[in-house]
């Protein structure tokens, strides 16, 4: 065999490896969750005299929510002389209209409300916040998007953590608005239970370093300040500035037991916005801060932690590259030196590298008390979403390792609320000139075709060889990858008309 060829079957198993560790490093979670699965975090004192709170409202063009979130934000449970909100603006539709009108109305009524706009939208969300903060008045700074509606105690039951003096920001669990609305909103659901009530409470309770997840959480305004401010230079303000705060001496916590419900993309192009730029922006803030968390004087279990944590997005993209380039000339060396009996490699590191995920997906469900059999019976779901974005996220990782910079794309919401109400009739509802808040189809049917062709070749050459175990592995994928460019297209079509 030629240096060439073991070289390419080596690069197919070192990706593979790699795909396999993120698979395990999930399925760690599951495990690390039984130990700190009962963790509260340590019960605060009260403050004396509650302190002054500003509770901002960052939106860009969110006609269809905008009325919703400012009344729901002036129901808070605070005293009036100790809040001040702010409503940060930066629309350039009739948004601004809608929320110039509660603001007033409110104000007449005595609330310290302020509508504030920039002239731009410099610096996107994270440049909006922190303009605002030129004018914020609160010793911390609660932070909700537009698609939130944070229950009237939330502050109350949240805002005495901080007084313990180093703690910089507290994130309050994600509850979903809209989680039976459809199928892909109850696959959401499962994805970000499992995210928050295993990821973020491992983390935390392990005094790892982990991240506010951009809403839903309250920060304090010294922190923020110390750690060198918001910041607009990746995608993922929130993760960036998560990092620098820890690195600086700050401790977070979450609060599993303290919900914030909020409402979930309803239709699948606005889903794959909302992915592609947490995709990018994650693996720009991994550019950026990992080689500054491992100069850190801090344990090499955190070093570690933060390397899966903010490397995992790239899973996808190694999986495309070796589907891409090394998967069929492996298998095509393997047949040619008659090296094919090492299927008891693959078939482990298929597992565990699938399978890690699976079961740190289901296990959310478990963590959270919900129903497992439902749970279970969503696992082909979270498979085929999975596979849906495959080509979507790779892309957005690949952007970010070649430094390539693209706008803060928001993610269209709706405003749906009730069960059963599919976002094509919430968007029929209303007039024609807000049908331009559909999200864009994102680019890439035609790479989903060439991939599901890629594995239907495996797939041939599986059954000429008599691999039946890999049969339905690869029937899944080659059947996913066309369902998932058939639905690209039929959305481009859609979007077209």
């Amino acid at each position: 065999m030629s240096v060439l060829s073991m070289s390419i079957i080596a690069i197919h198993f070192v990706l593979l490896l790699v795909l396999c560790l993120f698979g395990l490093h999930r399925l760690s979670m599951v495990f690390r969750w039984f130990r700190y699965r009962k963790h509260l975090p340590k019960q605060p004192k009260s403050f004396e005299q509650l302190p002054r709170v500003t509770v901002q409202i960052p939106l860009y063009n969110e006609r269809m929510v905008a009325q919703r979130i400012v009344d729901s934000i002036v129901k808070l449970e605070y005293p009036h002389d100790r809040l001040q909100i702010q409503i940060v603006d930066d629309s350039n539709d009739d948004t601004c209209e809608l929320i110039a009108e509660r603001v007033k109305f409110y104000q007449q009524q005595g609330i310290d409300i302020e509508h504030v706009q920039r002239a731009n939208r410099q610096g996107f969300k994270a440049g909006a916040l922190k303009d605002a903060m030129s004018t914020a008045t609160g010793e911390f700074i609660a932070i909700f998007d537009a698609d939130f509606i944070p229950h009237p105690n939330t502050l109350l039951d949240s805002i005495h953590y901080f007084t313990q003096k180093d703690v910089a920001m507290v994130q309050l669990r994600w509850e979903h608005l809209n989680r039976r609305s459809s199928l892909l909103t109850k696959t959401q659901a499962i994805m970000l239970d499992a995210h928050f009530s295993i990821e973020q409470q491992v983390r935390s309770a392990s005094d790892k370093l982990f991240n506010f997840n951009g809403t839903a959480g309250i920060w304090r305004t010294s922190a923020i300040i110390d750690a060198g401010h918001w910041s607009a230079d990746t995608l993922t303000e929130d993760l960036d500035l998560s990092y620098r705060a820890q690195l600086k001496g700050w401790k977070m916590i979450y609060l599993n037991h303290i919900p914030c419900p909020g409402e979930l993309p309803a239709d699948m192009n606005a889903f794959k916005t909302q992915q592609y730029r947490w995709a990018k922006g994650g693996v720009q803030v991994m550019l950026k801060m990992l080689p500054t968390v491992w100069r850190a004087k801090i344990p090499f279990t955190k070093k570690l932690e933060s390397t899966f944590h903010l490397s995992n997005n790239l899973a996808y993209f190694v999986m495309l590259i070796d589907t891409l380039f090394f998967l069929v000339p492996s298998l095509l060396l393997r047949d040619k030196y008659d090296f094919l009996n090492i299927w008891w490699v693959d078939i482990p590191l298929l597992i565990l590298s699938s399978g890690g995920h699976l079961v740190y997906l289901y296990w959310g469900q478990i963590a959270l008390k919900r129903n497992k059999s439902r749970a279970l019976v969503k696992v082909p779901n979270l498979v085929m979403l999975g596979i849906q974005l495959a080509i979507n996220n790779s892309k957005a990782g690949l952007e970010a390792l070649m430094g390539r910079e693209s706008e803060f794309v928001r993610t269209p919401k709706t405003g749906e609320l009730q069960e059963n109400v599919k976002p094509e009739k919430v968007i029929s509802m209303v007039p024609e000139s807000i049908k331009r808040y559909r999200a864009v189809a994102p680019k890439g049917a035609i790479f989903e075709f060439v991939i599901a062709g890629i594995y239907a070749v495996v797939l041939m050459w599986a059954i000429n060889h008599q691999h039946w175990f890999m049969l339905p592995f690869l029937l899944l994928l080659t059947v996913g990858f066309v369902t998932a460019a058939l639905h690209s297209f039929y959305h481009h079509y859609q979007l077209s008309k």
